[in-house]
């Protein structure tokens, strides 16, 4: 297995394959690079090198007991690139790995991007406040935080039922559920946990602003995890050359359930 060292010590695992243009991958909680293996495999097979890792303390990366807010996972996103020597590099973040992305960009710039990605993103703000009157109340990461105290991997068991859309109808597929859980129970549940409170308060305006490349975002207008409204429809209007798709019906597993058409779309933003 491959991994980059960063300033503290902590060992990032990553994957990489192909040639060509890099598209880089920032996965959602509380999963891992696996979660992108449908876009992987599929520009690889289309002329590009594909590049994830696991964010610290999620899959096969260490599980350090510091460091686990946004600006690290930022700056660890940034030692995968540099050590990898990327250029023109097209970042791709989902949910929380959007975050990530535009955390990334605020602290890092775009002069090593040429276009960026934002899918199921938890940008600009998730939880409720003052300049988000219309976010997600406290009480519900509070469930989460919970949740992965008294029962983790129940809760990775069942929570694939909303981040799937099972529970609006969507046909099940219990693989997905199976992989969910094993993605999610190979991290830490300390790092897992700690990274509740950096996807649901991290407002990441500031850096939205600062995208100055071509950027796509795209959201479900069904998706009951990160909802819409309170995300990509205001990103869109943030970031200063962005386009939003949104997939009607999309849930939060836009890049699974959607596979065939998230992959079309990459690669034709990609050679656009």
């Amino acid at each position: 297995m491959s991994f980059v060292s960063t300033k503290d010590g902590t060992r990032i695992y990553y994957r990489e394959y192909g040639e060509g243009q890099p598209f880089v991958f920032s996965h959602g909680w509380p999963l891992n690079a696996d979660a992108w293996d449908g876009q992987m495999l599929f520009l690889a097979n289309n002329g590009f090198r594909v590049i994830a890792h696991d964010r610290r303390g999620h899959g096969r990366s260490d599980q350090p007991s510091k460091n686990n807010d946004m600006d690290t996972y930022a700056d660890d996103l940034a030692a995968v690139i540099e050590a990898l020597d990327l250029k023109d590099a097209i970042l791709v973040g989902h949910s929380t790995g959007g975050g990530e992305v535009a955390r990334y960009i605020g602290r890092h710039g775009t002069g090593r991007v040429a276009r960026v990605v934002l899918v199921g993103a938890v940008t600009p703000v998730m939880k409720v406040g003052p300049n988000n009157p219309d976010g997600v109340p406290q009480e519900v990461f509070d469930g989460i935080r919970k949740a992965v105290l008294d029962n983790r991997s129940g809760f990775y068991m069942s929570f694939p039922d909303t981040f799937y859309g099972w529970d609006i109808g969507n046909p099940k597929d219990e693989s997905l559920r199976f992989a969910f859980w094993q993605q999610g129970m190979s991290g830490g549940a300390h790092a897992q946990y700690e990274c509740v409170q950096q996807f649901s308060e991290t407002d990441f305006t500031e850096d939205l602003k600062k995208i100055d490349v071509p950027t796509l975002i795209i959201h479900g207008d069904s998706d009951h995890v990160v909802p819409i409204d309170i995300t990509a429809r205001k990103a869109v209007t943030i970031v200063p050359n962005a386009t939003l798709a949104i997939y009607e019906g999309g849930t939060h597993a836009i890049p699974t359930i959607n596979q065939d058409k998230f992959n079309a779309d990459l690669l034709a933003f990609a050679r656009s």
